[in-house]
């Protein structure tokens, strides 16, 4: 029973092309570049700065506890230093619907958004940020729900009951294909009449780089995206923004023997999971949310029912990659194409990239999805190409300076080894336990191996150590529920240095400890 989808990779791309009118004439004959944003408050020619970093957040309140509001007033003292905000993606779960911004986003952040003492009275489609808020898009962002299963929980109350799990946040619809993601956040140019769009452009479109003019984002006045990908340089740094979502479907399983033999156990595990989830929906009929401990119980199940969903998903794409996959190249070639721009020019001193799937993690659930290896594999093609232009330009240095994630649902700091691949020694921080139930480690421990010959199983080589790990432990039989975010001080100098601080806010019972782990310098 799939009580999700996920649209295919060139709907997600034509739809999100559609909202913003990509490569419009009017675009065209301003030469604007719809991939840029200038940050426009004053501030972005300082070489020392400070931002947030948080992901996986949009979850509302269960059972009287809000881990997303917890960490949002982490954030609150560092407001008035810090230059921006990023997010990793997932702003809203579980299927990204307008019907939840309000509860999941707008009032846990109301502090960050102007006429937020009355955050009911803000549209979640005419958000405006008093400090720069800049998202990318998670799968659960784009996730949508089957017609079949929004008639029978719309119609039918003892079925809503029996999923009383998702009915806390699966509505009557979902994301429609990310758009509700894109009338938040992005520059939703489609619905403009051409005279609307004519003075739009001229009204907002005003900054200037090097690749032509470009959105001008206003704190406090215009604060929308450009694209569901793009890119804006502050104090010196390029910071690049990408859309994950796109370039993540594993590659067709070989069609050999042992490539059929992986099949039959994809398929087999697909049962296995499919019954497990049956057990577990006929143990939440049976419990009543308004007990508090039947209530945590039913929050337990949700979240390993969420793991069941991503597993099922990702062992169905691997099912349905017997062609070639849907790949995103139009991006990645942009990605490529960006890095080497940014290396050539003296003015920028270092580069960071955030997107949502993570390439390098040990968060037990993610580590070893075929999702987490292809978003690696497309990463690493791109910098492998990068590298090759640059020649002895970047000398010692990594292709980027940072790489921030979401997805895996802890907050956790690694750095890939000498890997044999222009992917080597760089930074890695997952900040991805920002409101979502946090996760476990992995128990294979924190060297993360890739193997060569995947069918030979030969030829291992360590591609990363995680250097911390925050996510759900248990300690004298209590579960440790850690929810966090970072905060990121950049450095004057070249190469940049960044002072990574995270927070945290730890759920133990009923009751909730703040701590600030010691603070490290890559």
């Amino acid at each position: 029973m799939n009580l999700i989808s996920d649209p295919p990779i060139p709907v997600k791309i034509q739809k999100m092309k559609e909202r913003v009118r990509w490569m419009h004439p009017s675009f065209v004959q301003r030469g604007i570049d719809q991939t840029s944003l200038v940050i426009d408050d004053r501030k972005n020619d300082s070489p020392e700065f400070s931002f947030m970093v948080i992901g996986d957040s949009g979850t509302k309140s269960h059972s009287l506890h809000h881990p997303q509001r917890k960490v949002a007033e982490l954030m609150l003292p560092h407001r008035e230093d810090c230059s921006f905000v990023l997010h990793t993606g997932d702003v809203i779960y579980v299927v990204g619907s307008q019907e939840y911004y309000s509860t999941n986003f707008i009032e846990p952040y109301r502090e960050f958004l102007v006429g937020g003492d009355n955050p009911k009275g803000i549209s979640y489609d005419r958000m405006v940020f008093n400090l720069p808020f800049l998202p990318v898009l998670g799968n659960h962002d784009y996730y949508d729900v089957p017609l079949m299963y929004r008639l029978l929980t719309g119609t039918t109350s003892s079925l809503r009951r029996l999923l009383g799990y998702k009915d806390i946040e699966i509505g009557w619809h979902g994301s429609y294909q990310g758009n509700a993601y894109a009338r938040a956040f992005m520059d939703y140019t489609a619905r403009m009449s051409s005279q609307e769009l004519e003075r739009h452009l001229d009204r907002h479109y005003t900054a200037k780089t090097d690749t032509g003019r470009c959105l001008r984002y206003e704190p406090g006045q215009f604060t929308r995206l450009p694209n569901r990908y793009y890119t804006f340089r502050y104090g010196g740094i390029d910071f690049f923004a990408l859309d994950s979502n796109t370039f993540n479907t594993p590659s067709p399983l070989p069609a050999t023997q042992e490539g059929e033999i992986y099949r039959r156990e994809l398929q087999k595990r697909r049962h296995e999971i499919d019954r497990e989830e049956l057990q577990i929906l006929k143990i939440c009929e049976g419990l009543n949310p308004d007990k508090p401990t039947e209530a945590e119980k039913l929050d337990e199940l949700s979240a390993k029912l969420d793991q069941i969903d991503e597993i099922k998903i990702d062992i169905e794409k691997q099912l349905a990659s017997e062609k070639m996959p849907a790949i995103d190249f139009e991006q990645l070639e942009w990605l490529r194409r960006r890095l080497i721009e940014s290396w050539n020019t003296s003015e920028v001193r270092g580069r960071v990239i955030f997107f949502h799937h993570p390439p390098y993690v040990t968060e037990a659930t993610k580590w070893h999805q075929a999702q987490t290896l292809a978003v690696r594999h497309r990463l690493r093609w791109v910098f492998e190409q990068v590298a090759e232009t640059l020649g002895s330009l970047i000398k010692e240095r990594p292709i980027v300076d940072l790489i921030l994630n979401g997805h895996a649902h802890c907050l956790e700091y690694l750095r890939t080894t000498d890997t044999g691949f222009a992917d080597s020694h760089i930074n890695c921080i997952i900040s991805g336990g920002s409101g979502h139930r946090p996760r476990y480690q992995r128990r294979e421990g924190t060297e993360l191996m890739e193997t060569f010959d995947e069918i030979t199983g030969n030829h291992s080589r360590k591609i990363a150590d995680s250097m911390l790990f925050v996510g759900r432990h248990d300690y004298n039989f209590q579960k440790r529920l850690p929810y966090s975010c970072v905060r990121i001080d950049v450095l004057d100098g070249s190469p940049p240095k960044f002072i990574v601080k995270p927070l945290v806010t730890e759920r133990i019972g009923d009751d909730w400890y703040n701590s600030e782990p010691e603070p490290f310098v890559i």
